[in-house]
């Protein structure tokens, strides 16, 4: 089962772009800047690489597993979980809020500097859910869980330009608005879960 987090559990850990506040105890707790995301050109054009990510340095295979609280207050709040290799080659999973509902569940993969967004809709009323980001060389594997038992794909990807070495962690932004709070109430890396096809 995934531990809790403890200090000397992220003690590896750094930041880029250190939010507004945080805290660790028995959580990681954020509370994000303003006009922070993470996008890359597709359709909006614009280019955002200033959300708030914190990262251990990972080398080949693993099963990144958290535990996310959050509290948004405006669109597109978010916090899950990312992988990057660069500002060009990345995935993050997360919940976005719509306070007018529904918000919407999904992930960005960003290869070659351009960025996508699958998502499918959830109860704006939601605020806890687990992650699971797994890899096998330049393939991922990202999944959901309301339980932290049950898991169910939100999609397989592949980074095109991805190094052994990339950077893997939690992450939060508020494209939008002035800013919400979120807890990472659990974070555990561990052996590959994702089975290879034929196995």
């Amino acid at each position: 089962m995934v531990q809790h987090l403890l200090s000397d559990t992220l003690a590896p850990f750094r930041w880029s772009n250190e939010p507004a506040a945080w805290h660790v105890g028995d959580a990681l707790e954020i509370t994000t800047r303003p006009d922070t995301d993470y996008w890359q050109r597709t359709h909006y054009g614009f280019r955002r690489d200033n959300g708030h990510f914190f990262f251990v340095a990972v080398t080949g295979d693993f099963s990144l597993t958290a535990w996310l609280w959050f509290t948004p207050n405006a669109q597109y709040d978010q916090c899950g979980v990312m992988c990057r290799a660069s500002a060009d080659t990345w995935i993050k999973a997360s919940v976005e809020y719509e306070p007018d509902g529904p918000s919407r569940l999904g992930s960005v993969v960003t290869n070659l500097g351009y960025s996508d967004w699958a998502t499918q809709d959830v109860d704006s009323t939601l605020n806890r859910l687990w992650y699971r980001l797994s890899r096998r060389g330049a393939d991922f594997c990202v999944e959901s869980s309301a339980n932290g038992t049950t898991w169910q794909q939100l999609r397989i990807a592949h980074l095109h330009d991805c190094p052994d070495e990339i950077d893997v962690g939690v992450y939060a932004c508020s494209p939008v608005g002035p800013g919400f709070g979120c807890r990472v109430q659990a974070l555990q890396f561990g052996a590959n879960d994702w089975r290879a096809m034929g196995t």
